[in-house]
């Protein structure tokens, strides 16, 4: 498989089952319900989310990316909106032939017709593959963030 021999478009209504079936490789801790959830609710705002599927000449769905346009405060930009990856998934046999980055171009052209002038993302701090194919295709690094949380404690009556 190359490059040459995938198609990618923005995701349809027919797509959706292929979607949420990739979106789950992605994010396997989310359930059905969930998939489809989200799933509706990008597809339900065209002008704040979008999803670009490729797809082999065989018909095989080998990747897929999400983005969004984020109004609010986005870590390590000075703009707004803000083009924001949302997610990327290629299958693991159709990596390393210029899928990802293709998908990427796609979701950057999408932003900057919506007037993103920054196109940011983030990953886990352990994901030194994801990091690298972000430098790979001209990203740099803003900043690291560790998240911190505490839950409430109940108060008892004495």
């Amino acid at each position: 498989m190359t490059l040459n021999s995938v198609t990618i478009h923005p995701v349809e209504s027919r797509d959706v089952a292929r979607w949420g079936s990739l979106r789950h490789r992605l994010w396997p801790h989310a359930s059905p319900t969930e998939h489809e959830r989200e799933i509706m609710e990008m597809l339900s705002e065209p002008n704040r989310y979008a999803a670009f599927i490729a797809i082999s000449q065989e018909g095989r769905t080998v990747g897929f990316a999400e983005a969004s346009i984020r109004r609010d405060y986005v870590n390590g930009c000075d703009t707004s909106p803000v083009l924001f990856l949302e997610g990327v998934y290629v299958a693991p046999d159709a990596r390393r032939r210029g899928i990802a980055k293709a998908l990427f171009k796609r979701v950057e052209h999408w932003g900057t017709l919506r007037g993103c002038e920054e196109f940011a993302s983030d990953t886990d701090v352990a994901n030194t593959d994801v990091q690298a194919l972000h430098r790979a295709l001209g990203f740099e690094e803003t900043e690291r963030v560790v998240f911190f949380r505490k839950r409430t404690l109940k108060s008892t009556s004495a």
